[in-house]
């Protein structure tokens, strides 16, 4: 980027700095955004003479709120809940509800504005948005999580809807949450419609939506591999989390024919050279999904390595799938990753690698799936889910699986476009964030001043 270039970048980020201060996870989301847009928008007055830029890192709107709640012992709690309504220009507010003790405006505001580009690139009518609450549902009794969500859905359905804005799940808002939140929905607004996505299959829900994210990070990862002739197939992997994201990309990479080797919680990861296999995921999940108990089980139960208190990025492998949280690999594990022939990395979660690291990535010209296009998976297929609402019909497992993985290869296919460099490197963050600019932005000049 040019220091003229540089010059604009700075001063944009200076503006946004002063209106969201101490928002540190948006101004570095927003930051990443406006360093690929720049020159594209440079080469393209009309973005810049309707500002419009300025407009989408500004929300539509933003709600904050207080959610009181009885605990088991019959004492008063308070959390604190929020919905960022970011854009709803190419349709209704799309994203989910994260329900973590680190959840504060500037997290919430980065993942909404992520979430704008992201559902662009899926080419779905969905806008962008993200919500949910300081609310920690570990060690919560389910009567405590049931009346937690009532007390915050009592609120928040006076501003959602099928046409609207749709929430859906993220972390520590699985199907038991999104089930309470529907109830309490349904039985204040009187109405039996697809509000939320994530929703248990017996009353609206998709299949392949729990597994979806993960599976297409996997897919992209897949795209990425074929650009160099490559696939899968034999390949080392090391995957962080063991949520539902870590989950199935694990069981996607396993029925590719890859080796997963690691799962991490909190606590630190495993390592288990031998791989994770079907049988072995399947504890997993019982583990995690029922008993809620800590990855360092596996670990005793398998005979290999625990190691406490650290990320799985300095284990040897071909390809890295981050899927726990923001800002997981910086720039020491990116380079720890490159100097053990990681040659490609695809993010399950969002943002988790840090600016330093995506530039290590990008020198080193290895393959870069980022979030907002590497893990759209989760999002579109909710869109399918809600589509399925609008139909009143479900459709079948192979039906979703197949749209999901075409709308994967249609993403891929938006990067390589605008990603692709004069020598032929494809940068996906470029791609990604062009990509998705241009629908919006587009929409926003076509619909005056939204």
């Amino acid at each position: 980027m040019s220091d003229i270039l540089d010059v604009k970048v700075n001063e944009f980020m200076a503006k946004v700095i002063a209106k969201n201060p101490g928002e540190t996870e948006f101004h570095q989301a927003v930051k990443e955004v406006v360093e690929s847009l720049m020159p594209f928008i440079e080469e393209n007055p009309k973005y810049k003479q309707h500002k419009v830029l300025e407009r989408m890192v500004e929300p539509e709107r933003v709600i904050i709120f207080r959610v009181p709640w009885l605990d088991d012992n019959g004492e008063i709690q308070v959390n604190r809940g929020f919905r960022i309504q970011m854009s709803s220009v190419i349709g209704p507010f799309k994203g989910g509800l994260r329900l973590h003790p680190t959840v504060n405006l500037g997290i919430l505001k980065f993942l909404a504005f992520e979430q704008v580009l992201k559902n662009s690139l899926t080419t779905l009518p969905m806008g962008g948005g993200k919500g949910g609450s300081d609310f920690d549902p570990k060690g919560k009794s389910d009567n405590e999580v049931m009346r937690f969500c009532q007390s915050f859905m009592t609120e928040l359905s006076k501003y959602i809807g099928a046409d609207t804005d749709v929430p859906a799940g993220d972390i520590g808002t699985g199907g038991r949450e999104i089930g309470y939140m529907f109830g309490q929905y349904k039985r204040l607004r009187n109405e039996f419609v697809g509000v939320l996505t994530g929703k248990s299959l017996e009353w609206g829900g998709s299949l392949i939506r729990p597994e979806a994210t993960g599976y297409g990070s996997v897919y992209f990862a897949q795209e990425m591999l074929a650009t160099r002739g490559g696939n899968l197939k034999g390949k080392v992997c090391t995957v962080s989390g063991s949520g539902n994201v870590a989950q199935y990309t694990v069981e996607k990479l396993i029925q590719l024919g890859a080796k997963p080797v690691t799962m991490s919680d909190s606590s630190g990861y495993i390592y288990d050279p031998a791989g994770i296999d079907t049988e072995k995921l399947a504890w997993v999940m019982e583990l995690k999904n029922i008993r809620r108990g800590r990855i360092s089980e596996y670990a005793e139960k398998f005979g290999c390595e625990f190691v406490a208190g650290k990320t799985p990025w300095g284990v040897k492998c071909d390809c890295a799938f981050p899927s726990a949280t923001q800002n997981e690999v910086n720039e020491n594990d990116a380079k720890t990753l490159i100097a053990n022939g990681c040659s490609l990395v695809s993010e399950g979660a969002n943002m988790p690698s840090t600016p330093d690291a995506i530039e290590v990535y990008i020198k080193a010209k290895i393959l870069y799936g980022p979030g907002k296009a590497a893990n759209a998976g989760g999002v579109a297929t909710s869109g399918l889910e809600m589509t399925q609402n609008s139909m009143r019909l479900p459709w079948s497992r192979e039906e979703v699986d197949a749209k999901l993985h075409q709308i994967m290869i249609n993403i891929h296919k938006t990067c390589v476009k605008y990603g692709t460099e004069a020598d032929g490197y494809i940068n996906y963050v470029k791609g990604a964030n062009i990509g998705g600019f241009i629908k919006v932005a587009d929409s926003m000049i076509a619909q005056g001043l939204v």
